[in-house]
């Protein structure tokens, strides 16, 4: 791996105001988790001033300053605008990076061309693919950012695993169109002595798993829950760099994925087809099968992962020798195609101009109103059926 600079030396430069442009709540979760872990780090070495990726307003920057951080698909949000402004010393996009559905940041086309770096938060698989991506143009600008944790938020829970036949699968997230859950219905239809179960919000069910809802990770029913699982499945097919495989690896639950989940080529974080449900399956099968000793050497090599590498001091030193650098590459010539592809899901998108102009609106108060109106109608049956009883 690249050498980096090392975050724990702090020069004490406040010049230089770092306008951090990101999530930073108190949630040990992301996207709170990387503007707070990484703004606390920044704070040894920079001014650090912290702003809501979702926010409208303009930053005027000064003489030495940095914009760092995350767009958001409004065209009015803070470092959209801000971007445009005269004057910083280094622009730097710090983002997920995911191929798998151009939906998903088309709108960050014309965004990356007017940044000096872009910090993609993405796995091996997806850096690895960009090359042969519609983003290819982008490349010259990338640099590749693995994710982090802090394992203080997600101490160890287990030191052993189930016997064969006994051991049981978790799924750990939402139902959100990138985490391709409709795969994992599949695939339990391939393992129907297998417990699949599923933590996390969602607007419908996932098929052959057992739903158990919103769990309290830091409470003692919380994690004796957690313990008792010994895999984590996840099986994305558009997840740039998903924080639950390495919240699992921090807890010794062992992550099972597919590498458009962004981990690829890691032995102890084992991968499962995209596509072939079949094939997932066995390979699912032959690790619910395997020895515990081969299981406990995964386990151990996924804390040294962490320890390592999958730490917010590596993840800080990189954005920190970036914001230190006079890199700035020019991006190649764009294709006409290429930008008509971009135009295209970017009009089409959840994410695009529609949704945030006059028709997004209309639809969004339509979409409230009916949601108000149902809770109603709710409130009114309830009072009916309970004047009955």
């Amino acid at each position: 791996m690249a050498a980096v600079a090392d975050v724990r030396q702090p020069r004490p430069d406040k010049t230089t105001r770092v306008h951090l442009v990101y999530p930073h709540g108190n949630r040990t979760s992301s996207p709170d988790a990387i503007g707070r872990q990484l703004g606390r780090r920044l704070e040894a070495r920079y001014e650090v001033l912290y702003y809501d990726w979702w926010a409208h307003g303009v930053i005027e920057p000064e003489p030495g300053d940095v914009l760092l951080g995350h767009p958001h698909p409004h065209p009015n949000s803070i470092f959209r605008r801000s971007l445009r402004r005269r004057g910083w010393r280094r622009r730097l996009m710090l983002a997920p990076f995911a191929v798998g559905d151009l939906r998903q940041f088309a709108f960050e086309d014309p965004i990356v061309p007017r940044c000096d770096l872009f910090l993609a938060i993405t796995g091996p698989y997806w850096f690895g693919s960009a090359a042969n991506s519609p983003c290819a143009h982008w490349l010259p600008k990338m640099i590749h950012l693995d994710m982090a944790v802090d394992r203080g938020d997600y101490p160890p829970l287990k030191d052993s695993f189930g016997p064969p036949g006994k051991r049981r699968v978790l799924y750990l997230g939402h139902t959100g169109r990138g985490k391709n859950t409709g795969y994992l219905s599949e695939i339990a239809r391939h393992l129907p002595d297998t417990e699949i179960a599923w933590i996390g919000p969602g607007s419908k069910p996932i098929r052959g798993l057992t739903p158990l809802g919103f769990i309290d990770y830091d409470s003692p029913a919380g994690r004796e829950l957690l313990a008792s699982f010994d895999f984590m499945l996840t099986v994305g097919n558009a997840d740039a760099n998903p924080t639950t495989i390495l919240e699992a690896m921090a807890w010794g639950l062992i992550p099972v994925c597919t590498p458009t989940s962004g981990y690829a080529g890691i032995p102890s974080i084992p991968n499962v087809p995209l596509g072939d449900a079949a094939r997932a399956a066995a390979e699912l099968r032959r690790l619910l099968n395997a020895d515990e000793d081969r299981l406990l050497e995964m386990q151990a090599a996924n804390r040294r992962l962490l320890d390592e590498h999958y730490n917010w001091d590596r993840f800080a030193a990189q954005v920190i020798e970036a914001i230190e650098s006079s890199a700035s590459p020019a991006l190649p010539r764009e294709p006409l195609r290429r930008r008509l592809t971009f135009a295209y899901y970017d009009v089409t998108s959840p994410h695009g101009p529609i949704a945030y102009g006059p028709p997004g609106r209309l639809v969004g108060a339509g979409r409230g109103k009916l949601r108000r109106l149902r809770a109603r109608l709710a409130a009114v049956i309830r009072r009916k059926a309970g004047r009955g009883a």
